[in-house]
């Protein structure tokens, strides 16, 4: 089943996540070469491609994963959740539909 990892940064976090990312996009990228991946990204803090120094307020994964146990538990293991950027993380299941 599909999951929707729905996270939020901690204000001023952007260091610890320009940081993290690498290793988080890492993890990404296996999901993708697994076929797992429907989309991730990033929440701007501002209406821009590139928020410069205004950063990011969280971010949108959706992948699939046999249980929500296991998606918990691949969240809650995520660079960002270590380095600190993460403030708080919701994993929900989610139906896909259109297109």
């Amino acid at each position: 089943m599909w999951y929707a990892i729905i996270a939020e940064d901690f204000p001023g976090s952007l260091e610890q996540r320009l940081a993290a990312r690498p290793a988080h996009l890492d993890r990404l990228n296996a999901l993708q070469d697994e076929g797992r991946m429907l989309l991730a990204g990033p929440f701007p803090a501002i209406e821009s491609e590139n928020p410069g120094p205004a950063g990011f307020t969280g971010s949108l994964i959706i992948a699939e994963f046999p249980s929500q146990a296991e998606a918990e538990a691949w969240a809650g293991a995520d660079p960002y959740v270590v380095a600190g950027v993460y403030a708080r993380v919701t994993v929900k299941p989610f139906r896909k539909t259109l297109p």
